[in-house]
């Protein structure tokens, strides 16, 4: 079941830019903006082939628009940060074809702002970067992730927020430091039987597996 469900995932997880107003670097006011996670929440318990979301509320607490609010997502240790895809780790062995493996798959159509049903987060040359558009003083995004586990194991799911693209513009803390954090999650089986259906989810179908 893996190697199929697997090759599948790795097709889904190449670069879909979403319609959530991305922006050009070009233009992007310089500076330092400050910038509030309000909540962040993700099942620490999951099962192989169960669909999650992955929920972040961020605000900007600052007077001035930001130029544009990013998210990076990567999987945390030498080999999520090895990958190029954001729910994925690298596998080191050499001469693969497709290298990157991923733990999450990414449903067609997001991540989105909660409750709409367009998709947002445009991709740039980083795909473990999200671009959702500027965003207006004392206003706060509430963005969603939908993910399907597809490796068990133990790992960390680290984000992290900037103001821009580029470096020119970032965001930062009251206390200066980058907003940011992690997810400790635990990926266990024995799988049930899966497919992915038509919207890139991996969904549950039949018994569980002996």
């Amino acid at each position: 079941m893996w190697t199929a469900l697997g090759a599948v995932a790795i097709l889904l997880l190449a670069p879909a830019t979403g319609c959530g107003g991305s922006s050009s670097d070009a233009n992007q006011e310089a500076g330092k903006f400050p910038v509030e996670v309000t909540s962040a929440r993700f099942p620490t318990r999951q099962q192989l082939g169960q669909t999650s979301l992955m929920r972040l509320g961020i605000r900007n607490a600052g007077r001035k628009a930001l130029p544009a609010l990013t998210v990076n997502v990567s999987v945390g240790g030498k080999e999520g940060r090895g990958s190029t895809l954001p729910f994925a780790i690298h596998d080191p062995e050499p001469g693969l074809a497709q290298p990157d493996r991923p733990v999450w798959v990414l449903a067609a159509r997001y991540p989105r702002f909660a409750g709409s049903k367009q998709p947002a987060g445009a991709e740039g040359s980083n795909q473990k970067t999200f671009d959702f558009g500027p965003l207006k003083p004392g206003a706060t995004a509430n963005l969603v992730w939908k993910l399907s586990a597809v490796k068990t194991g133990h790992f960390v799911l680290l984000y992290s927020v900037d103001a821009g693209i580029g470096g020119q513009s970032r965001a930062e803390t009251g206390g200066g430091a980058t907003p940011g954090g992690s997810f400790s999650v635990r990926i266990s089986g024995k799988p049930y039987g899966t497919e992915v259906n038509g919207n890139g989810e991996v969904v549950r179908v039949g018994k569980k597996q002996k």
